[in-house]
């Protein structure tokens, strides 16, 4: 509806609305994949054969809060209707075996009967809606003449009470659902793999259309893959965590603005023999989940989405949307979801890294190339840029080389030629003792 109205670009989703028409029928072909979180953000399974139904009444009010609003009003309405008819019949039948019911002369004095101006059933249902609502019209009132009457009177005031409570209690939840904060939390309708810093990232959108914050906000990723294990057994739904980049070493963001969530791929990712042509045959999903606190009612909200082979866009990235105007930041959500090409192979990040010498067994397997204590220069020691204790090990293919006769061209006077500690222990020592 806001995006019909002009409020909102096509560009991205929110979540939680609707699926659209073509996707919402039943009839679902055979290219469309079936996936466990809708873009909506609702989970897609389909519980049967569920044969302790019992276990949802041990937890009346939680399932009252999952109803949909149909059913919780029918309910409600119908718990009204049926404690002012079983009251009803209650006080009409007091009324009878009192004998308030017999025609009387107005003129003669009788009986002082239990409950004033009740002459048939019609009269005992208005008074039994009067007493359960504390309404008092002041025609019809309990006298001191049944004191059985007295204390169906306090029982229907409990009782209507505690309907109350329910009812009440009932519509704030579901008014109050932290999936109700998620509407105005949106996801780009598709992620992209794009190099960053020379390394194939993964990266999708998110961004908080209030301004109102979201407190204390983490982010996760969950591939759901099927796998088939060494015995043989299949696995349907295994589940591996995508780490996020983050430099405080972290899933929390500070969602001030739309943010890009990036994951870097690389020996550690499960998407890291992922290509580009086997990218569209993988049975995979990337869920998305986003957790925080309500800045304005402190209530736990969670948004969901999640992103299909199909919705993966290979070698593109997000256009920037935030620009600085008057002394503030201004954000174009216009441009939410828009994407531009990049130059990017088509290999996996395994197959780029195997083409550039980075080997996935030895001595050292499982360590970035070119990580450890090396020496810089003589007395000076850093950690990183480095060999791999091959000396034929080159390079990654992230990174470039240079000549060192671009390097003098580039104005540096001094070149130092990197040594790492412990290949010639003995050299090492008669040069300190040197020095």
């Amino acid at each position: 509806m806001l995006a019909r109205k002009g409020l909102l670009p096509d560009g991205y989703l929110l979540t939680r609305l609707a699926e659209d028409a073509t996707q919402s029928s039943r009839i679902r072909p055979k290219s469309q994949r079936a996936r466990f979180i809708t873009k909506s953000g609702s989970c897609n399974v389909a519980h049967k054969n569920i044969r302790e139904q019992g276990r949802f009444l041990q937890d009346v009010f939680t399932t009252m809060v999952d109803l949909k609003w149909q059913h919780s009003l029918l309910i409600f309405t119908s718990a009204f209707l049926c404690s002012w008819m079983l009251f009803a019949m209650v006080w009409w039948l007091m009324a009878f075996a009192h004998g308030d019911l017999e025609p009387r002369d107005p003129n003669e004095p009788g009986p002082v009967p239990c409950v004033t101006s009740i002459h048939s059933f019609t009269s005992a249902f208005l008074f039994s809606i009067e007493v359960q609502v504390t309404i008092g019209f002041g025609g019809r009132m309990v006298t001191e003449e049944c004191p059985f009457a007295i204390i169906v009177l306090i029982i229907q005031n409990i009782l209507g009470l505690i309907i109350n409570a329910i009812m009440l209690g009932c519509v704030f939840m579901k008014t109050a659902q932290a999936n109700r904060r998620a509407e105005t939390l949106i996801f780009s309708r598709n992620a992209v793999i794009a190099p960053r810093n020379g390394r194939p990232t993964l990266m999708f959108r998110v961004g908080d259309l209030r301004k109102s914050m979201i407190i204390t906000a983490t982010i996760q990723l969950q591939v759901i893959r099927r796998t088939v294990t060494a015995e043989g057994e299949v696995i349907p739904v295994c589940q591996l965590d995508i780490h996020v980049e983050n430099p405080l070493r972290s899933n929390g963001i500070f969602l001030v603005s739309p943010l890009i969530i990036s994951h870097t791929i690389d020996r550690g990712s499960p998407l890291y023999e992922v290509s580009s042509q086997s990218l569209a045959s993988e049975d995979l999903e990337i869920v998305v989940i986003l957790e925080g606190v309500v800045e304005t009612t402190g209530i736990t909200m969670q948004a969901r989405t999640s992103y299909t082979p199909e919705e993966i866009l290979w070698g593109r990235r997000f256009v920037s949307i935030m620009t600085e105007e008057d002394g503030r930041y201004s954000v174009d959500y216009s441009k939410f979801g828009n994407t531009v090409p990049v130059r990017m192979p088509a290999l996996s990040a395994k197959e780029l890294d195997q083409t550039r010498g980075i080997q996935d067994s030895g001595p050292h397997e499982g360590k970035p190339q070119g990580w450890g204590l090396v020496r810089a220069g003589r007395g000076g020691y850093r950690r990183g840029g480095g060999r791999s204790c091959d000396d034929a090990a080159a390079k990654p293919w992230y990174v470039t080389a240079e000549r060192e006769e671009d390097k003098e061209k580039k104005g540096q006077k001094k070149t130092f030629k990197l040594e790492e500690i412990g290949r010639e222990i003995e050299e090492e020592t008669v040069e300190e003792m040197s020095d």
